[in-house]
């Protein structure tokens, strides 16, 4: 049951990652692709915007897809956590804690769970249990 439970959960947050860097990279489900959000990020001091949406859109899409296949987790986790953090220090931490704020509360669970995963291993469902 364990091993489903972490496939699960690599699942449901990687695709959620894939979703986020869609929206950054490409405009889908309702995000502002490159030049909006880089626009954003110019906006709230991130520069240069258009490049750091690029790598932003990259780590959250590739990050997705590494977490969601369970390939080489730690390293998806890291690209997850980063991007968490950088979210939180430079969007939402100002706001508090609670999402009803804007605040980092999802940030830092979407951090939690990309830990634990790090930490305890992708599971037997995963690219990384056939291949290492």
């Amino acid at each position: 049951m364990l091993d489903l439970g972490l496939l699960i959960v690599r699942l449901v947050i990687g695709l959620l990652f894939v979703g986020h860097g869609a929206q950054k990279l490409f405009g889908m489900f309702g995000g502002h692709g490159i030049k909006g959000t880089g626009g954003f990020f110019e906006s709230i001091g991130v520069k240069p915007g258009v490049t750091m949406a690029l790598l932003a859109g990259l780590a959250e899409f590739g990050g997705g897809l590494l977490f969601a296949a369970g390939l080489l987790t730690p390293v998806a986790a890291l690209l997850i956590i980063f991007t968490m953090l950088i979210a939180i220090i430079k969007v939402h931490g100002a706001n508090g804690l609670w999402a009803t704020n804007n605040g980092y509360e999802l940030n830092l669970v979407y951090i939690v769970i990309a830990l634990g995963a790090a930490l305890t291993g992708a599971g037997s469902y995963s690219l990384d249990a056939i291949l290492f």
